[in-house]
């Protein structure tokens, strides 16, 4: 009977445990593709090898049940938000908040695939600043409301100068000047890679870290956030559709895309343009 009732606590226990979890989530998978498991019924769209959506879908994840934590160490303890945390270094200071995650991932994306030359931001003052001037040994000197390249070292294109540069993107760059870079498109052309974004303060950003589709060509999409302070770029669950989640759908008529702490309108969809 004993041996019986350990079995049956344990079967109960793995049940609510998997219950808790959803039934599109892998506990033992290790990248997003692995870890978030497709809809029944539902394909991941096809990405080039190389392209930033085959990036994203590949993107490490932190243990099953880890907690999102801030820049400070302490934990996010709040619940119904996130399902998997991506297992990104945001640093010890309040710099990667919303906005600069999307541009940490994508920054890196392109530093990683050497397309140095498509990594460039414009500050919030208008100030441009690509990422081959930073190479070449220039540095960004602030007084002021006054921004400007000096020459100060040596052509560096190491992966800590970069992280240096990002820093910098990460405190004069944010939602409204990132929205300013992107281009609108339609939500039915959705694809990973692409960002809900609005622009201001407040603001903020998500990026649709992948998309999936079944035969009728209905969409369904992963996102994912930081928020303020500075945390840990997380995997959101899906407020509104439990049994879907961390899965998103898009219905037309629907007057917004509902996340555990934002609100976007299917009009503030955007896009990295490579050039």
């Amino acid at each position: 009977m004993l041996r019986i009732s350990v079995f049956f606590l344990v079967f109960v226990s793995l049940a609510l445990s998997s219950c808790g979890q959803g039934a599109h989530v892998n506990p033992t998978g290790t990248a997003l593709k692995d870890r978030i498991v497709a809809p029944n019924g539902y394909t991941r769209v096809a990405e080039k090898e190389g392209s930033f959506g085959a990036y994203l879908r590949v993107l490490p994840l932190k243990p099953d049940g880890y907690p999102v934590h801030f820049y400070n160490g302490q934990i996010k303890d709040k619940k119904g938000v996130y399902m998997a945390v991506v297992d990104m270094p945001i640093g010890n200071k309040d710099l990667q908040q919303c906005a600069d995650v999307v541009m940490h991932v994508r920054a890196e994306y392109l530093y990683r695939a050497h397309k140095e030359d498509l990594i460039h931001f414009t500050f919030t003052n208008g100030f441009k600043a690509p990422y081959t001037k930073w190479m070449e040994g220039y540095r960004i000197v602030v007084k002021g409301n006054n921004v400007e390249w000096v020459k100060k070292a040596v052509p560096d294109n190491s992966f800590a100068g970069f992280t240096q540069y990002m820093d910098y993107v990460y405190t004069y760059c944010g939602s409204l000047s990132l929205s300013k870079e992107l281009k609108k498109v339609s939500i039915k052309d959705m694809q990973p890679g692409d960002v809900f974004i609005k622009g201001g303060t407040p603001g903020h950003a998500e990026i649709v870290l992948d998309v999936a589709a079944n035969a009728a060509g209905k969409k369904v999409f992963l996102l994912a956030q930081s928020y303020m302070p500075a945390q840990e770029m997380q995997v959101l669950q899906n407020p509104r559709n439990v049994s879907l989640s961390p899965w998103y759908e898009y219905n037309d008529g629907d007057a917004k895309i509902t996340t555990p702490e934002w609100e976007f309108f299917p009009d503030q969809l955007m896009r990295f343009e490579d050039k």
